[in-house]
């Protein structure tokens, strides 16, 4: 998958925010909201950037331009989680989870959930 920047992450989420898509309007009017100093054109060059990664796609509305997430919140941070293990951990995801217990990363609370969680996912295999 292709890097984006903080950015234009900070775009996407606005749009994901919004059942995937929204009116260049709606958006600078929420960034604006957030108190974001950015000029439309900033704007428009990351959401242009966003395009040409494929990451979005662009509805003409007469003379609006409304922008679509090409994937959801869920499928992005999947396509990162799998490129972070892979690239930073070499597909060992032990040495992921190891690394979170030993910085105390994750709580003991956090354990158990997960335990649960694997618990009922191996009972539904």
């Amino acid at each position: 998958m292709v890097q984006i920047s903080d950015s234009e992450l900070e775009l996407l989420k606005i749009i994901w925010e919004n059942e995937g898509r929204i009116l260049f309007s709606e958006l600078v009017s929420i960034l604006h909201q957030r108190g974001s100093n950015w000029k439309n054109n900033t704007i428009l060059t990351f959401l242009s950037r966003l395009t040409e990664k494929n990451i979005l796609k662009v509805n003409k509305i007469g003379r609006r331009n409304e922008y679509v997430a090409k994937l959801t919140e869920k499928e992005y941070l999947e396509n990162q989680t799998d490129d972070f293990i892979h690239n930073v951990y070499e597909g060992d995801v032990k040495g992921l989870i190891s690394t979170l217990v030993d910085k105390n990363l994750i709580s003991s609370k956090e354990i158990d959930e997960l335990k649960d969680y694997w618990k009922h996912k191996k009972d539904n295999l």
